[in-house]
């Protein structure tokens, strides 16, 4: 039962704390769109989009304004449109458009689907998506890609690895009049998720039902000002058990939006993501928990641990509140996101190597790094087969949003404006692996894959 004392407490969440809805995404199976005529497959495409997604950004804003709760973004996510490329080949950059073209009619803030599955290898229309990535995000304003290049199941494709090293440099390259901002928008996976609805990395996996209504929901502040408030001598346990209560209170308010918009939709609901997504606004700030915990900075010894624990104890919170937790749900580490990040990485104590150990317990991984510009691309291939290595190892979703800061050394700052915030340009090791990369093939999958 709903009592005035939780009523009020959510609505300081909301004041106060930066709690809010970070996004309803509407997930659209393309698969019956698909036609050996790629000027036929667009239009359907279209059709079908702006059919089923007409109304999202109303309801989005209705519901919003209803229950005051903030909904930051609507957003699409489509069908891997490699997929469709291989059915009719052609240039994969016309779906682009034509996505471009969903969007702008609609009024989401991003699609995502420009994406390929390529973990084992690569089958028809994979190739020729994943190299049209750079060009395709110069030429739109709200499109993501996304390539999953492993799995535990699978291994790690290091054919895959070295062109994303490559793919991810050019879509910097041309958009440095923009800073840079096509690479912002690629995540390379393993593990990828089919439910996720957090951009870059969102696509509607095979396995889902033709069109659902996901949740992402975010409350790091919230978190924050929770432990802010606890004695400093509870123990590690104890603040586990608050983390808990609070996700508890966050994801109800996410399984409410999804219900709602799912009704209004006529849409089926999928699942509420309840990941802590910060944004660049003081306060919501994943690292600012974590330094809630007795840290001093983000990055200092026991970081790893402190994060660990955050992780698991968002997800058992969720878990009891909803039945349909799902995507990602944990703990996001965006640096240039992050105002703790940031200033952790200013003061050069978060480290790259730092940054890479947490993803081992984390959500996702090395998530929106800004690096030297003139890094080469086997050294951003590598950054990618380490992540993907530890997710493949640990059986988790692991990714990497790095941006090459073209023009800039380390130092500099690259700014990008709304959610993506402003990063530091980190130190990166410079020591060379192309010969490494250059080996291509297969990391084969390992023993614990077998699991049948």
């Amino acid at each position: 039962m709903i009592n005035s004392k939780d009523i009020l407490e959510t609505i300081k969440m909301i004041d106060e704390e930066y709690l809010d809805v970070r996004t309803i995404t509407m997930g659209i199976s393309l698969l019956d769109c698909a036609d050996a005529d790629i000027e036929k497959s667009c239009e359907k495409i279209y059709r079908k989009i702006t059919t089923l997604a007409k109304d999202l950004v109303k309801v989005g804003n209705d519901i919003g304004r209803e229950y005051g709760i903030p909904i930051i973004n609507k957003r699409i996510a489509v069908t891997p449109i490699a997929m469709l490329v291989g059915v009719s080949g052609g240039d994969p950059i016309r779906y682009a458009l034509t996505l471009e073209r969903c969007a702008q009619e609609i009024g989401v803030d991003f699609i995502g689907g420009y994406s390929a599955l390529v973990q084992k290898g690569f089958s028809a229309g994979d190739r020729a998506l994943i190299e049209s990535i750079p060009q395709a995000l110069a030429q739109t304003e709200h499109i993501c890609a996304s390539v999953n290049v492993g799995s535990t199941k699978a291994g790690i494709n290091m054919d895959a690895v070295r062109m994303m090293g490559e793919v991810v440099k050019q879509a910097a390259e041309i958009t440095a009049d923009r800073d840079c901002i096509g690479a912002a928008k690629i995540v390379v996976f393993c593990n990828a998720p089919e439910d996720n609805p957090f951009m870059a990395g969102a696509f509607h996996g095979v396995g889902e039902a033709d069109c659902v209504i996901n949740v992402g929901v975010s409350g790091p502040g919230v978190v924050r000002a929770v432990l802010e408030k606890a004695p400093k001598d509870l123990e590690m346990n104890e603040l586990a058990d608050l983390i808990k209560r609070t996700a508890f209170k966050i994801t109800r308010m996410g399984q409410l939006v999804g219900t709602v918009a799912s009704e209004r939709l006529n849409v089926p609901f999928g699942i509420v993501d309840l990941s802590l997504a910060p944004t660049p606004a003081i306060g919501d700030s994943v690292a600012y928990i974590l330094e809630e915990m007795g840290l001093e900075t983000c990055g200092a010894y026991g970081t790893t641990a402190c994060l660990a624990m955050l992780n698991d104890a968002v997800k058992k919170g969720g878990v009891m509140a909803s039945s349909s937790v799902g995507g990602l749900s944990g703990a996001f580490i965006p640096v240039s996101e992050d105002a703790g990040m940031i200033a952790a990485a200013k003061s050069g104590i978060l480290t790259l190597e730092k940054l890479e150990a947490m993803t081992a317990v984390c959500s996702v991984g090395l998530d929106m790094v800004v690096v030297p510009g003139d890094v080469s691309a086997s050294l951003i291939s590598g950054m990618i087969a380490d992540e993907a290595a530890i997710g493949m190892v640990n059986s988790k979703t692991t990714a990497v949003r790095v941006i090459p800061a073209i023009g800039r050394k380390e130092g500099d700052e690259l700014s990008f404006g709304g959610l993506l915030g402003a990063g530091p340009v980190m130190h990166m090791n410079r020591s060379d692996n192309s010969v490494m990369i250059a080996r291509g093939g297969r990391i084969p999958a390992p023993l614990q894959s077998l699991k049948n």
